[in-house]
């Protein structure tokens, strides 16, 4: 399927990921006839004037058939969601997201839409595989036999089976990626749903812009992760969308990092050393998850470009004017 021209609505656009979707698809001759987000439009990361913008609870069906109408192809990223210290405590917020891929699903099939993009997450992996720092990277057989994290990751693997059956069932075609930690500027940076990179940036600029030369880790520091720069995802999910792969792929970073070198990058970045407090107790996800692209290059050509360092700096850079800006930073006066 080639997308130009087609007809899209983005569901979740009024998040991270999905503004910068709108933005991409618009850019690359997709005519995005509707963005939907549960948020009131003033709290949008982005809002783009050239498509029509509704704020809707997509957990009703009724909201689902309104924003799904004309359309050739959905992509659904809406989810109750955020970084590892919102969905280990809001396990049943992010499993009511069930209803949202549900419905949509359903308005899809209703209103003969073509073809389903699902946002998934790595979060589906078997956790008995990602038990070590030295993880082995994730292949997406991975998944079974089935051990997703608790809540968000139960969520995300039942609706991958549910793209899976109304393909089979009725015809709707779906395409599904899994993403792997997304960053970049115009995300969340505070506030309790921002994901690891963001959190670092904003602790390491708190701490320079503060003079308290320390910054709390969540854990020892030890485990690992890949992080995947926004670009990135959105042309992989533009490509896998037109894809004829009807499995999920993998979507994410290969550049394995701890933790501890996540806060050395940004650092380097902001120029200043800090003592580190390591607590224990906060929530910390699992020792090591890292993404097999193997089988999205084999199929796709599809890599990351952007490499941490880099993708790190444009996010510290934006995440510091923002905090300048909101007059959020102790200090910031020196």
């Amino acid at each position: 399927m080639n997308l130009k021209g087609q007809k899209a609505v983005v569901c979740g656009a009024g998040g991270f990921i999905g503004g910068h979707l709108v933005q991409n698809l618009l850019a690359n001759g997709v005519e995005v006839i509707r963005a939907v987000d549960i948020k009131p439009l003033d709290e949008w990361y982005q809002v783009s004037n050239d498509v029509e913008n509704l704020s809707l609870d997509l957990k009703d069906k009724d909201n689902c058939l309104k924003s799904a109408e004309d359309a050739n192809i959905i992509f659904q990223l809406a989810a109750d969601m955020g970084g590892m210290g919102f969905i280990e405590n809001n396990k049943a917020l992010c499993m009511l997201s069930v209803l949202t891929n549900t419905h949509m699903l359903m308005a899809a099939r209703e209103k003969g839409v073509e073809r389903f993009f699902y946002s998934s997450s790595a979060c589906v992996y078997n956790a008995e595989k990602q038990t070590n720092p030295d993880v082995v990277a994730l292949k997406e057989s991975d998944a079974y036999p089935a051990l997703p994290e608790d809540g968000y990751g139960w969520e995300k693997l039942f609706s991958e089976r549910m793209c899976r059956h109304f393909e089979e069932d009725y015809g709707l075609q779906c395409r599904v990626a899994r993403y792997h930690n997304v960053y970049g500027p115009l995300g969340t940076w505070t506030g309790g749903r921002e994901k690891a990179p963001a959190a670092i940036c904003r602790k390491v600029i708190e701490a320079k812009h503060s003079g308290s030369n320390q910054i709390e880790i969540w854990g020892d520091g030890k485990q690992t992760r890949s992080f995947m720069y926004i670009d990135d995802c959105t042309l992989g999910t533009r490509m896998i969308a037109e894809s004829d792969i009807h499995e999920p792929l993998n979507l994410g970073s290969d550049e394995l990092v701890t933790i501890n070198q996540l806060v050395d990058i940004v650092e380097e970045i902001a120029s200043v050393k800090l003592k580190r407090i390591y607590n224990l107790s906060a929530p910390k996800g699992v020792n090591g998850r890292n993404s097999d692209n193997t089988l999205i290059q084999e199929k796709l050509n599809w890599a990351p470009s952007i490499r941490l360092r880099e993708g790190l700096a444009l996010t510290y850079a934006w995440i510091e004017n923002e905090m300048l800006a909101s007059k959020t930073l102790v200090g910031a006066a020196k």
